[in-house]
């Protein structure tokens, strides 16, 4: 009974959490004369990402990085597809042209990064043969590339804010009062995230499920909640370049930052099923680009697409 109660303590978290959250990212943006798109892209999914942080640098300070690689391409796959979809349906997201100029595409390129480093270009892991290992120095590489990212983002962030200088239409938070929004935010969202995981994954364990479905599904969808519930949020105040960004950023800041981290901490362990799930991973990250293109916006009838092909993920990983 303790599991159910804490389950639902953990959405309560995660819910008035991402709330705070969205506000105070907002406001932060008006305060610095930065566009909503790069804090999205940048604070809120660091912040919107501290849960898949949390369960892949944990399992690999215990050696369990399977769980790492199986939690992250879950999360990815779930945020591209139910993250956006389910946005999409309350409201169209529309997508800012320097998100598919450049961060859309460096996110399939993060993760044909990682695929390529974890299999060492083996074709044969394309069929989803042998057992592979992403190592310290390829980790070291992510990391690298992520932070190159990083400073590609903060530059565009500069350039923006200088062309967005005189512009004094803005009505903002206190910066007090948006640091506190801020800290609140983050620690509800983290501790919901961390409430549901455990919670879900003791409730998935005593239906006999395995770790690696598990990993997939109940862990990548319980550490994905905030980028749901924050980007659910965004998109019904309108805030939709925050809603957009917040799921490109989270899924760069966690195929750079968690995956770049866990590997240095301890190599991770790639099988041939992960190998596939990435595969996947960048055939959807594709999919959702090209959706994204037309006429510049994720409307209903692309959000179904999208709740369509997860279900269709969700069946073939279920029957294998």
């Amino acid at each position: 009974m303790l599991k159910y109660i804490l389950l639902v303590a953990g959405f309560v978290c995660l819910i008035k959490g991402a709330d705070f959250f969205v506000e105070a990212s907002s406001s932060i943006a008006k305060l610095l004369k930065v566009p909503s798109l790069v804090i999205g892209l940048t604070v809120v999914a660091f912040g919107t990402s501290l849960p898949e942080a949390a369960v892949s640098i944990s399992a690999a300070m215990k050696g369990q990085n399977a769980l790492a690689m199986s939690n992250v391409t879950g999360s990815n796959i779930f945020n591209l597809l139910i993250v956006l979809g389910v946005s999409a349906l309350f409201m169209g997201l529309t997508v800012d042209d320097d998100l598919l100029r450049k961060d859309f595409p460096a996110s399939v390129l993060m993760t044909v990064l990682v695929l390529v480093l974890a299999t060492g270009f083996s074709l044969k892991a394309f069929r989803g043969g042998g057992d592979y290992v992403l190592g310290r120095l390829q980790g070291g590489i992510i990391l690298v590339c992520f932070i190159a990212y990083l400073v590609m983002i903060v530059l565009a962030a500069l350039k923006a804010r200088n062309l967005m200088e005189g512009d004094e239409d803005y009505k903002v938070l206190s910066p007090v009062k948006t640091g506190v929004l801020l800290v609140v935010g983050i620690a509800g969202i983290a501790l919901g995230g961390n409430l549901v995981v455990d919670s879900a994954t003791d409730i998935a364990l005593a239906f006999g499920l395995s770790q690696n479905f598990i990993g997939l599904t109940i862990v990548a969808m319980g550490t994905s909640l905030p980028e749901l519930v924050t980007s659910i949020v965004a998109s019904r105040k309108n805030e939709n370049d925050l809603a957009v960004g917040n799921v490109v950023g989270s899924n760069i800041f966690n195929l750079g930052f968690v995956i770049g981290s866990a590997a240095v901490i301890s190599p991770v362990a790639v099988d041939g099923n992960a190998c596939i799930d990435l595969v996947i991973l960048v055939g959807i990250s594709v999919l959702c680009m090209l959706l994204s293109i037309t006429g510049k916006k994720i409307e209903k009838k692309e959000g179904i697409i999208m709740l369509i092909t997860y279900a269709v993920f969700f069946a073939y990983i279920y029957t294998r």
